[in-house]
């Protein structure tokens, strides 16, 4: 089977450099959490999106990215695969006008229950500000009370059963395990005015910013977080 050729932004805008960087950012996020990530691409015939899906360490919750892709070969047939972050990075980072996706790779679990294409429903707006403070407080909160345990105290244990329920407090129709995530992944710019959305497909719900977003099932909903609060 020939490689799959893809080129970045949109025909005749003259976006090529700044869609190539924010994919390049998203990848290194995934990447510098787990060398050995791997991303799950999707687009339909004629699509001009591709969407890059990624499993950051933040509780079972799934990074979803969509990239504007160009050109008649871009377009021409449907794209499915599940490639190396990491080589998907040098790939992108290493090509002004188009790449060649890594070769496949056997998928994680993950790869293989996406959240839905359609029948999102739209169940609340925020303003991104007051999502991003939500965000910053309950890092600056984990951090607070993680340097007042005691030296002897700060055990693994003790850091997961903090993190478990900070992560686990509601927020606005979801969690801040979700927006924690959101932010870490850098979705939740200071740049960025547009409202964040929060919807909802059957068992899933998804954070919509206007950089990515953050999904999740609702029976992952209760699985663990790393520690870290970057």
């Amino acid at each position: 089977m020939s490689a799959v050729r893809l080129a970045l932004g949109h025909d005749g805008a003259g976006d090529s450099a700044g869609e190539a960087a924010d994919l390049a950012a998203f990848l290194g996020r995934l990447v510098r959490w787990d060398k050995a990530a791997v991303v799950r691409l999707r687009s339909a015939a004629g699509e001009p999106a591709l969407g890059v899906f990624g499993h950051p360490p933040f509780g079972g919750v799934l990074a979803v990215r969509s990239t504007a892709v160009r050109g008649a070969d871009a377009l021409a047939a449907a794209v499915d695969a599940t490639v190396s972050a990491g080589q998907l990075l040098e790939a992108v980072s290493a090509a002004a006008e188009g790449f060649e996706l890594p070769p496949s790779v056997t998928g994680p679990a993950w790869a293989g229950l996406l959240p839905p294409q359609s029948g999102w429903q739209r169940v609340a707006e925020f303003d991104p500000g007051q999502v991003r403070k939500a965000a910053v407080e309950a890092v600056a909160e984990f951090r607070a009370r993680t340097e007042a345990l005691p030296e002897q105290e700060r055990t693994r244990a003790a850091l997961d059963a903090l993190a478990e329920e900070l992560w686990t407090r509601p927020y606005q129709g979801t969690t801040l395990r979700v927006v924690h995530a959101a932010h870490a992944l850098g979705f939740l710019r200071g740049d960025g005015d547009d409202a964040v959305a929060l919807l909802a497909a059957g068992p899933w719900t998804r954070l919509r910013t206007g950089y990515g977003s953050v999904a999740v099932r609702r029976e992952s909903a209760a699985a663990g977080l790393s520690f870290s609060p970057a």
